[in-house]
């Protein structure tokens, strides 16, 4: 069942980052509800504590003016009683006697007030209400006295803004307080989460790159046990089937050498014998000769791919190499060679001259010759480029060349100029083993570059391997 941030913007990130952006919203929801309802009873609580005060307030005048009625019938002194009474210069205590006000305070009409609120007051049972007067919010409190006499106390409420004020400022950083934990904790959860499948990933990706022997550490976690023994099951028998491929290949390859050498020989025997054949003899002969010597090219190819001994790394300054390799292929036009400064890479010297070698073949046989070998360092890895002169290879397809037995449109075409469909293939092992990567992009002007990089890329060394083979 999808999840509400599924629905959100926020789906195209990160897993981890998600949950992270989970946990903020929760903590948020959580931590604004509460604030919010502490904000709110918090006012609450106040103001009523106000308005119970000013009510207790109002009994005790009731009080105090009772017994001053009650010792003194003729009102001497009421006034002052009264004006003590009012206390602040906003409150106001009304007295109606026989009839008649006595105000002290703020100067409020008592014949101003509401009419039904002075009758509502009942022995014992005075009567309140909160309203504006004289533009200010006021307790209005009546209560009624022996006699008929009645007193009435107007007092302010104000509304305690300081103290909500800094209330709302405490619970406003608690809660983004609370937002920002949540999303770190989220964020740390979701990677610990996590952790697993990054290790998944990591070690799928080694295999994915050639390295059989990745494998998952096992797990004592009862839901996660059963995903590393399955991984690791999966990758024993991938492991097993490429080894036993391999050995396959090798074994076939090693069988096919003996008769593939009485091959050879004996079209060597009808090469030089050729001008004694008639000419359809003469036709298959070379038809014969083409076949086997791209067949020989095959069986070789496919012993090197089967070997699995260990690189014999050392350093070698790649500008040398690609300048003694293309002057011992010594045929047609030699390309350019683009090594302005020493790039020195540690690497096995057999895989890497099979590796250029293969790429100037790639050259002549699809692309029309190679026009430029550069070499060069970036990023501190080496890079090798190959440029040629030919049509190009389509970006659909330039993954697919560098599998086996890939030859392009040239598939299936017979003779010498075919290749072997392996070339770009062993150039991806060789450079695979190497920790390095292959592509292929378009060149400046027209045609092809393949591209091969490889760690390294510093300086030449100080003592250098044999000159090239």
């Amino acid at each position: 069942m999808p999840s509400v941030l599924d629905h959100l913007p926020l789906r195209h990130l990160p897993l981890r980052h998600r949950v992270g952006v989970a946990f903020a919203l929760v903590s948020l929801v959580v931590t604004g509800l509460f604030a919010t309802v502490t904000w709110n009873l918090a006012s609450y609580h106040l103001e009523e504590q106000r308005i119970e005060g000013a009510v207790r307030q109002a009994d005790v005048n009731l009080r105090l003016v009772e017994q001053a009625v009650t010792t003194r019938p003729d009102g001497d002194g009421l006034g002052e009683l009264l004006t003590g009474l009012a206390g602040t210069p906003d409150t106001t205590v009304a007295l109606r006697r026989d009839g008649r006000w006595t105000t002290s305070g703020r100067a409020v009409d008592p014949e101003l007030l509401p009419r039904s609120l002075l009758d509502a007051a009942r022995p014992g049972v005075p009567a309140r209400e909160q309203l504006v007067v004289g533009g200010m919010p006021a307790l209005v409190v009546a209560h009624p006295m022996p006699g008929g006499d009645l007193l009435v106390e107007v007092f302010p409420i104000q509304r305690p803004d300081g103290t909500l004020r800094f209330l709302g400022l405490v619970l406003f950083a608690g809660v983004a307080v609370s937002t920002v934990l949540g999303l770190a904790l989220g964020h740390w959860a979701g990677r610990r989460a996590l952790l697993p499948l990054t290790e998944l990933t990591r070690a799928a990706g080694r295999v994915a790159g050639g390295d059989l022997a990745a494998r998952l550490p096992d797990s004592a976690d009862a839901e996660l046990a059963p995903l590393v023994a399955t991984f690791n099951r999966t990758a024993d028998d991938l492991e097993h089937r490429v080894q036993r491929d391999a050995r396959f290949a090798a074994d076939v390859s090693h069988e096919l050498r003996s008769p593939l050498t009485t091959l050879v020989n004996a079209v060597a025997v009808l090469r030089r014998r050729r001008a004694e054949l008639p000419p359809t003899a003469q036709q298959a002969v070379d038809l014969l000769d083409g076949d086997v010597q791209r067949f020989r090219r095959m069986v070789v190819d496919l012993l090197e791919i089967s070997r699995s001994d260990d690189l014999e790394r050392e350093p070698w300054e790649l500008g040398e190499l690609v300048r003694g390799l293309v002057a011992a292929r010594g045929c047609g036009t030699p390309p350019e060679i683009d090594a302005p400064a020493a790039v020195t890479v540690h690497a096995d010297r057999r895989r890497l001259d099979q590796v250029l070698g293969n790429l100037l073949d790639n050259a002549d046989a699809h692309g029309g010759g190679a026009l430029r070998v550069g070499v060069s360092a970036r990023d501190g890895r080496a890079r090798i480029e190959v440029d040629d002169d030919g049509p190009g290879v389509p970006a659909g397809r330039r993954t697919e060349v560098f599998e086996r037995f890939s030859r392009g449109t040239l598939a299936g075409s017979r003779g010498d100029g075919g290749g072997t469909g392996l070339g770009l293939s062993l150039v991806a092992v060789h450079v695979r083993r190497h920790d390095g990567s292959v592509w292929i992009e378009d060149r400046p002007g027209g045609g092809a570059r393949v591209v091969v990089e490889l760690p390294g890329g510093g300086g030449a060394p100080d003592q250098r391997g044999p000159g090239p083979s």
